[in-house]
């Protein structure tokens, strides 16, 4: 199973906001065992994509402190439920960022509605704590495509 819950950075500003996406498939693994007959996508999964999102968006700033890591859901409120064949759009603004921590006000819409929303508490984890191999396929992609259009 997969921990990559988001497919492609839409728009971003580093350290300020970001827009991303990802297509809820018919074949998630998590479709097998929540809910049999009626597939959703559990809350915590929510949470991590909204996470994803705007840890993404803090490591684009590319500072020394380290890798963004979600440390504390402050509050989060799920509205409606998500299914199969689905595209999301989860958006992250952040509200605070200092150099030990970070906080971000997250969404995910589905059809131009939001279904879920999260007030999310960020740490940073040292990069000499990672493998040297670590990358992130998702937000490199978007870095070096948005290279050349001056962003």
């Amino acid at each position: 199973m997969s921990f990559a819950y988001i497919d492609k950075i839409l728009e971003m500003i580093p350290g300020v906001s970001i827009k991303s996406s990802k297509e809820i498939r018919e074949k998630e693994d998590i479709f097998e065992v929540h809910y049999p007959g009626f597939p959703v996508i559990p809350g915590s999964f929510q949470i991590e994509m909204m996470a994803q999102t705007a840890g993404k968006c803090l490591d684009a700033e590319k500072r020394t402190r380290g890798m963004a890591m979600l440390a504390q859901i402050k509050s989060a409120s799920f509205r409606e439920y998500i299914g199969p064949n689905t595209e999301l759009i989860i958006y992250g603004k952040i509200l605070s960022n200092r150099e030990n921590y970070a906080t971000a006000d997250c969404s995910i819409e589905k059809n131009n509605q939001i279904v879920s929303k999260a007030n999310l508490f960020f740490i940073f984890i040292p990069y000499d704590k990672l493998i040297s191999s670590f990358r992130d396929h998702v937000l490199e992609s978007y870095l070096l495509q948005n290279k050349y259009k001056g962003e």
